[in-house]
C-alpha cells in the first residue's frame, strides 16, 4: 500500500528537494488515471519552519500523522549550517537530536512496524541521528558523504549512487537525485506503469543511467616534488605514450621500484591508477565536447580500446561512456 504519505519539515528546510517530493506525492493526476495520495506536510518542531530564501513555510506540528503513514519523507534539512552554506542535522555525535528526539522516536517506530522511510540529500543525518542507518547501506550528497561517514561509523555509506534502498529506509543523493529515489519508491510500491506516467507528467526520464559518480569533480592529485612534478606534466601531455613504470622510472633516472615508492609517496596512488584516472578524465573532456567515436576516444587517451575504456569509466564514474556522453554532451552528436 501506498496512499497515505506525510513529510516532515526540518526547522532549517531546503526548497527544492521539498518541492520535489511535492510535486511526485502532492499533485492530482488522477485524470490520466494515476493515484492521488492522501498527502500532508507537519512541522518536525514547534517553532516555525524556515528556507534560506527568506521566508518561513506555517505547517502544523502534528508528529502523530506519522503513526499511520505508509511513507514518510525527510526532505534535505536540519538544525545547523556547514561551512558550504547546506543544511544538516546537528554538528555533534550522533545522540545530538535536540528538538527533534519526538520526531526520531517517530521515525524509529515507523521502520520497526515496516513503514517505508526516506530520506532526500542531507535528510539522510537525520536518519541517521535516529539510529536508522546503523547497519544498513545508505547515500547522501557526495559532497557530504564523508561527514555522514565520519558521523554514523555504524552506516555504509556509498558516495557513487542515485539512490538507496535497504530494507524500508531509503536514501538519496542530492538535489534532483530526490526525483529518482521518489519514483523509484512509486515503481516498487505500484509499479512501472505508474511511475512512468509521473515522470512523464514532470518531463523527467523514469530512470536515469549510472551514479552521482558522475557528477563529482575528481581533482588531479597535486605533486610537489623536484623530480616528478615535471614528469606529471609530461604525463598528461602524453597519455597515449607507453607509461609503464619501466618507462617512467627511466625518464626521471630510477630504478622502478625507487620510482613507483617515491610516486605513491608523492601523489598518494600508483602510477598506474593515476595514469589510467587521467585518461578517464582526459576521456570524459573528449565525449563533453568531440564527435570522436568511443574507440577513437579510447585510443586517443591511451586505452586503446572502448572495452577498456568503458572498464575503468565504469570503475571511476559509474557509467558507461556512451551515457556519460548522453548526459553531457552539449549538441547532438553523430554516431
Amino acid at each position: 500500500m501506498l496512499t497515505k504519505v506525510v513529510l516532515p519539515l526540518l526547522p532549517l528546510t531546503e526548497a527544492f528537494e521539498l518541492g520535489v517530493a511535492c510535486e511526485v506525492f502532492g499533485f492530482d493526476r488522477s485524470d490520466e488515471g494515476l493515484p492521488v495520495y492522501d498527502f500532508s506536510l507537519i512541522a518536525a518542531v514547534p517553532e516555525p519552519i524556515r528556507t534560506r530564501f527568506g521566508y518561513s513555510i506555517d505547517v502544523p506540528y502534528d508528529l502523530d500523522r506519522l503513526d499511520d503513514a505508509d511513507l514518510i519523507v525527510v526532505p534535505a534539512g536540519g538544525t545547523a549550517t556547514t561551512a558550504d552554506g547546506s543544511y544538516v542535522c546537528g554538528t555533534g555525535n550522533g545522540s545530538d537530536l535536540g528538538d527533534l528526539e519526538p520526531l526520531a522516536e517517530k521515525l524509529r517506530a515507523a521502520v520497526a512496524r515496516g513503514t517505508r522511510v526516506a530520506s532526500l540529500c542531507t535528510g539522510a543525518f537525520v536518519l541517521g541521528a535516529a539510529g536508522l542507518l546503523d547497519g544498513r547501506r545508505c547515500t547522501t550528497h557526495w559532497r557530504h558523504a564523508a561527514q555522514l561517514a565520519e558521523r554514523f561509523p555504524a552506516a555504509t555509506v556509498d558516495s557513487n549512487v542515485l539512490y538507496v534502498q535497504d530494507d524500508n529506509v531509503y536514501t538519496s543523493a542530492g538535489t534532483a537525485a530526490g526525483i529518482d529515489l521518489c519514483l523509484h519508491i512509486v515503481r516498487s510500491a505500484q509499479g512501472a506503469a505508474v511511475a512512468n506516467g509521473i515522470a512523464r507528467r514532470m518531463v523527467v526520464p523514469p530512470h536515469r543511467d549510472g551514479g552521482q559518480a558522475q557528477y563529482v569533480a575528481v581533482p588531479v592529485p597535486e605533486c610537489d616534488s623536484d623530480t616528478l612534478a615535471p614528469l606529471i606534466d609530461w604525463i598528461a601531455e602524453n597519455l597515449r605514450e607507453d607509461l609503464s613504470v619501466d618507462v617512467l622510472a627511466a625518464r626521471v633516472s630510477m630504478s622502478s621500484r625507487t620510482f613507483a615508492r617515491r610516486f605513491q609517496a608523492e601523489t598518494g596512488t600508483t602510477p598506474a591508477r593515476w595514469i589510467s584516472d587521467q585518461r578517464v578524465l582526459e576521456a570524459q573532456r573528449l565525449l563533453e565536447s568531440t564527435d570522436l567515436s568511443v574507440d577513437a576516444v579510447a585510443d586517443s587517451v591511451g586505452f586503446g580500446s572502448a572495452a577498456v575504456l568503458r572498464q575503468h569509466f565504469l570503475r571511476l564514474r559509474r557509467t558507461t561512456p556512451q551515457s556519460y556522453r548522453r548526459t553531457f554532451r552539449a549538441v547532438p552528436v553523430s554516431v
